[in-house]
């Protein structure tokens, strides 16, 4: 939330992994320990998890699916204690959180033998969730005074890398991510194409907006592998995703242009 100004904050739901994230990165702000090695470390915990969904360990994966959304936090919060910002940083935490929803779908799908053309609309559906998240909380924090605008609403050309990091590595990782990204975010702003335009989003909207985070996604995950419903996730987030169109119903009705 240190993105937005104080009338601008709301309580989001799926950022959980915060304080443990804060407390991780002031454990490593005076190490050689850099926010692409967080990124990495995030990436190994994921893969962890589903080592432990394969092995039927669910607990362990909970676990597991739970710790790198907390260490996801870390990386962010690690380069502004460093003074360290990173467009490759960024990019390659998305591109590390897409091939990770896949795999835990994939493996989920493999497990409970759910349909693999389900799986991919499941997919769909999550990345379509998140990405109507961060469409809206993108646009909040370029409203805000004096809010963030690292993120842009519309991202059509490679930025120009910041120092410590080349231009080179930069370009090829905006690749990637609009490649992976490209299409979900057309789709989303097809659908709410004037959102930009509004002056701002209340705070208990951006709350309820906030279920389609990636963390609290990841979370309905980590509950229910251990509460015997894996057979149901693939369906649950099938489903889920038509609150896509109740959201951007809301914001059409409540908060106009």
């Amino acid at each position: 939330m240190s993105k937005l100004a104080a009338q601008d904050k709301f309580l989001d739901l799926s950022d959980y992994g915060r304080t443990f994230g804060k407390f991780l990165a002031n454990q490593l702000k005076n190490t050689r320990f850099t926010p692409i090695h967080v990124t990495l470390l995030f990436g190994v915990s994921g893969l962890i998890a589903i080592y432990y969904i394969l092995d039927e360990s669910y607990f362990l994966a909970g676990f597991f699916i739970l710790l790198k959304s907390g260490i996801d936090a870390a990386d962010g919060e690690l380069a502004r204690l460093k003074n360290t910002p990173s467009y490759t940083g960024r990019y390659l935490d998305s591109v590390f959180d897409i091939i990770l929803n896949f795999l835990f779908l994939m493996t989920i799908c493999y497990v409970s033998k759910t349909s693999f053309w389900l799986t991919i609309l499941a997919f769909i559906g999550i990345q379509l969730q998140g990405t109507l998240y961060n469409y809206y909380y993108v646009i909040l924090r370029n409203k805000s005074v004096g809010g963030d605008t690292t993120s842009k609403i519309f991202e059509y050309k490679s930025p120009r890398a910041l120092p410590g990091e080349t231009q080179k590595s930069v370009d090829i990782l905006f690749r990637i991510y609009t490649i992976v990204y490209g299409t979900f975010d057309k789709i989303i702003h097809f659908l709410d194409k004037d959102a930009y335009k509004v002056k701002t989003f209340p705070n208990w909207f951006m709350t309820l907006v906030s279920i389609y985070g990636l963390g609290f996604q990841l979370l309905i995950i980590a509950v229910m592998l251990p509460s015997g419903l894996i057979n149901y996730i693939i369906p649950f987030f099938i489903l889920f995703t038509v609150l896509i169109f109740v959201l951007i119903g809301i914001r059409k009705s409540f908060f106009k242009v």
